[in-house]
This record gives structure tokens, sequence and C-alpha cells, in this order.
């Protein structure tokens, strides 16, 4: 039996001490690795994916829809930063940060607004072949962004292979030691479970590739070859100033620069959101407001982006993990970013020596686990229709640069919605009873507007004129201007050959519209 009843501010708050503190803990733990990796693929230094995490567990905690639910930087949101980052660095050393900062104030305020307008009901209208094509996206995305830290440089040229990559990208006999312990990384990610589940995988693989990379000496790039962590607490800072200060002016080009990342972010942060929302709701048997939930979203990436962390989202992993753990309410997702921060300042030497071959091995399995295994296994079961409108989401975000999950998920809703359309439209049946000699019957069921409209007209012979036509529309329903016209166009055209036309059985609602925009016959005959 789902509980929908709201739980009182304290047990919100206090249901579980013990496990909500000890599963916030255990979260902070798996969040580590995740920020600095997806702050790699958004292009910036890992504490601005660190103070985001932490900043956006903590807000999310007061202002969320959803107890227990966990927000940090992601790889969704982190993947749509990459091109805006690069453009701020190509206007100005550094600048692309203060973009960044920028578009994620813009994000906040956008989702605030969606909110608002209650674009979580709209969700509800998403196929499930666009949420598979989306997450099947992400997860080749994620893992091509591991790439250049296997070898494989598709992402760089060689004038900047010799200037900046070269510090934080394998090269010559560095890629052999990474590609082994990327593999034994999986290795210990996959093969930990079976014997126990104490401990985080992804953190113990962690901690042996690194303890193998110190003990061993491997000249291997590291997380300090990314860039700065944090050696204090985030301070309140505004990306609005002169380009001199490093910072971007507070006008209408600055605006249209960031407006395109933040409007993909806000919808694509949202979509996995919700999704994330969903499964901690099944897992919990609760329900929770996603409204709300967009709102503290939103809240939560202003929040972030004023004290210098990046925009995000739900996360599926982390989430699971906690809920599984015992940490329901808001205290866990409140721990789980003040024990993420704590260990930073304390452990930031230990962390600058995690081998990078380490975070890739992390973020394969992530994508590994982000991706619809279940439905790709199950294509030759599904609709041919939804294997479209996934193959279609897929590829627009594939073939788009930079990589665009939102256009993808808007080009699958087009999609499904024009299938759906066609599958509707055949729905409408037209039957014809030869009443008498001078007397036909067209008997119409079904849906008449705009995409039934032909299969509506080809029911009728219009060549056929009897003295006498009657129309039966008691078991059909006109929804729109074209079904209107398509009905006038059958009734104006058997009447000029000279039939005598009567309409009955329209339900209230159609004759209305058909009296109201359009019908051209005079309503006594209808």
């Amino acid at each position: 039996m789902i509980n929908r009843s709201e739980p009182s501010l304290i047990k919100q708050w206090l249901g579980n001490p013990p496990k909500d503190l000890l599963s916030g803990l255990v979260v902070a733990f798996a969040m580590i690795p995740e920020a600095i990796a997806f702050s790699g693929i958004a292009g910036v230094d890992p504490q601005v994916g660190l103070f985001g995490a932490f900043c956006l567990s903590v807000t999310i905690a007061i202002v969320g829809g959803r107890m227990g639910m966990i927000t940090s930087a992601t790889g969704s949101t982190a993947l749509l930063m990459t091109g805006l980052v690069a453009t701020g660095n190509a206007v100005g050393e550094g600048l692309g940060l203060a973009y960044l900062m920028a578009a994620g104030l813009l994000t906040g305020l956008l989702q605030i607004l969606w909110g608002y307008l209650r674009l979580a009901y709209q969700m509800r209208f998403v196929p499930q072949g666009v949420l598979s094509g989306f997450v099947n996206a992400l997860a080749l995305l994620i893992f091509q962004a591991q790439l250049p830290q296997l070898g494989l440089n598709l992402h760089y040229g060689e004038a900047v292979v010799s200037d900046h990559a070269t510090q934080i990208l394998p090269t010559g006999g560095q890629i052999p030691l990474v590609w082994g312990l990327v593999i034994l990384g999986l290795v210990i990610i996959y093969g930990l479970p079976r014997l126990t589940r104490l401990l985080p995988s992804q953190l113990v693989a962690i901690i042996v590739l690194t303890i193998i990379s110190i003990g061993f000496g491997f000249d291997i790039p590291t997380v300090k070859d990314l860039g700065h962590l944090p050696t204090g607490l985030p301070s309140f800072t505004l990306p609005f100033g002169s380009l001199a200060d490093g910072k971007v002016p507070f006008n209408l080009e600055t605006f249209g620069l960031v407006l395109p990342t933040a409007l993909a972010v806000s919808l694509v942060g949202l979509i996995e959101t919700f999704l994330t929302q969903d499964i901690v709701d099944d897992l919990t048997d609760t329900t929770s407001n996603k409204n709300v939930e967009a709102r503290g979203q939103g809240i939560a990436n202003v929040v972030s982006s004023l004290f210098g962390g990046m925009a995000g989202c739900a996360l599926v992993g982390q989430s699971v993990m906690n809920t599984e753990n015992g940490g329901r309410s808001r205290l866990s997702t409140l721990f789980s970013g003040v024990s993420l921060l704590l260990m930073i300042l304390v452990g930031r030497v230990w962390l600058e020596q995690i081998p990078m071959a380490a975070l890739v091995a992390v973020m394969i399995a992530i994508a590994v686990s982000t991706a619809d295994i279940r439905g790709l296994r199950q294509l030759k079961k599904i609709p041919r229709s939804d294997t479209a409108v996934m193959l279609m989401t897929f590829a627009v975000t594939m073939l788009t640069t930079p990589h665009n999950l939102a256009l993808g998920v808007l080009a699958g809703v087009a999609l499904a919605g024009i299938l759906f359309s066609r599958k509707v439209a055949k729905v409408i049946r037209v039957s014809v009873i030869q009443v008498n000699p001078d007397e036909l019957r067209y008997e119409v069921s079904g849906q008449l507007f705009f995409v039934s409209k032909v299969y509506f007209l080809q029911g009728f012979d219009i060549h056929k004129h009897p003295a006498k036509v009657t129309i039966d529309m008691s078991r059909a329903h006109i929804w729109d201007q074209s079904g209107v016209a398509a009905l006038d166009q059958v009734i104006r055209k058997l009447r000029l050959g000279g039939s005598e036309v009567e309409v009955v059985g329209l339900n209230k609602e159609s004759l209305d519209l058909f009296e109201r925009i359009g019908g051209n016959q005079e309503p006594a005959h209808i």
C-alpha cells in the first residue's frame, strides 16, 4: 500500500539517525571519484565538481521534494557543459569557468520556472523508447569521454597534445600501465560484490589502484594533473564583472552564449532527476512531488553556482545506494554532502595521488550501469515503433555537435507523437449500408482529427448520389478543425451531387465544435 501522507518535519530529518548518518558517509565515499571525474569531462578543476557535490547535496536536503535522494555533479549535465567551457576559454584564459557559473545560475532559474509551470506533469508523456535512447546515448558519451585516458586520443589534435593534454593523458609506455590498472579496477568493481557488499566496490577499486600506483612508483596521470582540489570552504562569488578580472559581463551577449547550455542542462537534469525519483519512490513504496523537486533542483543549482560549484542533478546509483543502506530521510542527504567536504579537506594529499586509471574504471562501470541493457536485449520483442523512437533519440544525440541530449529527447518525443498519431488515425472506420435503392447510410466510428482525416474521407463515395444520405456519427468524436473541415467537405460534395444529407448522432462537444469553427451546413440538418 502506497503511503501518500507527508511525513512530519521531525520524521523527515530524524527518521532513523544512525542509519541515515552511516548511509550518508558511505555515499560520500562514492560521490568523490565521480565528482572529480565529471569535472574532467566538463573541462574544469576537480574542486568545481566537488564544491558542486557539496552545495547540491546540502541544499537539496533542505528544499528537495524527495527525501533520501542524492544530488550531485553528473555525467549527463557535465557532457553538456564541455562546449561552453571550451568556448569561454577561447574568449579568454579561465573564462570558461565564469561562463559555466553563469550558465548554472540560469539553469537553476529555468528549473524553478519549470517547477512552477508543472513540467513534471508533461514528463508523463515521454515514452519509454525516448528514455531508453536517452540513457543509452548518455552511457556511450560517458564511455567516449574516457577514451583519451586510455591512450585513444580522439578528442585532441596534435597541437593540443603537445601543450596541455600531455599533462593529463597517458603517452608511450604509460598506456599499457593504464590499461592494466583499468582492467584490474573493473575486475574489483564487478567481482567484489559477489564476495561482500560491506564497502562500495568502486571505492575499494580506487584505494587498491592508488596503493599499487604509489607502491610501484608508476609515472601515470593522477587527479593532481587535472587541476586544483579544494583547500578550504567554498566562498560566495558572482560570475559577472570585468573580463580582466576573470568574470563575464552581465549583458545580452553573455545571456545568448549561456542560454543553449542552460536550457539543455535544465531539461536533461530534470529528466534524470524524475527518473531517479520514480526509482526511489518505488523502492520506498512512497510518493513524492516532482514539481517541488524541480524547484528544489533549481534552487540547489543556483546556490552551487554562487559558491563555485557546477550544476548537477539527481544521481541514480548513489540514490539507490543510499536507500538500500537505510538512508531514507533528509539527514542522509545532508550528511553525504558534509562528509564529502570534510573528507576532501582532510584527505586532499591522498586524493591528489589517485591515478586517473582508477577514475576511468569507475566511469566505465557507470556507463555500463547507465545503459538500458534490458531494453537492448528485448529489441526483437518490442514494437518497431518503440525501436524507431529509441534509435532516433540515440542518433540525434550522437550526431549533433556538440552532443545534445535535450535535442535528442525532443526528436524522440516528436517521432513518438507522429507514430502514435498514425496508429490512432487507422482506428477510424466508415461502414456503408444500402438502406434501399434511394438511401445510403454511412456509420462512422473512431476519432476524427487532423491525422485520421484522410482515412475518413476515403470511406465515402462522393461520386455516388442517392436521393438521401445519412451519416451516423454516434460512435465518433470530432477533435479539431481538420475533423470539422473533413465532415463539412463530405456534406458539401454530396449535396452538390443532389443528395439530401442528414448527420445524426453527433455528441454535444463535436456538435458545438462543428457549429463554432467552420461548419458551412445548416445546423438544422446536423
